[in-house]
């Protein structure tokens, strides 16, 4: 259904990531692609357990990963966890097509998002929540450069 095409009918989502150190932020999209939502966050050291899991039952086209970059443009630290992440996606599902999207500021904006939608303060401290909108953003920039 994007970019026009109504004849067109998807049938698989896209899946984006926002990687952490501690937690991992996931959203997707519904299966026509037209929708990025939160889905969960997860505990890092879980995430390809959760993959494994979701993977299975869920068609999905593709996988964006966030990349994590400084102000200047260098790969932050986290990138060396991204990358054997992305090595076991590859490995355990061949066939999945599998991007990268610049995540950055996608905390901040993310943040101030949630306190625009009036958000609670307690609620905004909920790391997870941050962590949950921030691959929603990751994944609508990649849907708008599609």
């Amino acid at each position: 259904m994007r970019n026009g095409n109504l004849a067109k009918k998807e049938v698989s989502r896209l899946l984006a990531i926002d990687y952490g150190g501690k937690r991992t932020g996931i959203a997707v999209t519904d299966t026509l692609q037209i929708i990025a939502s939160g889905l969960t966050t997860v505990e890092t050291k879980k995430l390809q357990a959760f993959m494994e899991d979701y993977l299975t039952k869920e068609e999905v086209e593709c996988v964006v990963v966030g990349q994590a970059t400084r102000m200047s443009g260098e790969l932050s630290d986290i990138e060396q966890q991204i990358v054997p992440f992305i090595k076991f996606l590859k490995r355990r599902f061949p066939q999945l097509k599998i991007e990268r999207e610049n995540e950055r500021f996608t905390s901040q904006i993310a943040l101030q998002s949630m306190i625009d939608g009036g958000l609670k303060k307690k609620k905004r401290q909920e790391k997870g929540i941050v962590d949950m909108v921030s691959a929603t953003l990751i994944l609508q920039r990649y849907m708008e450069r599609m």
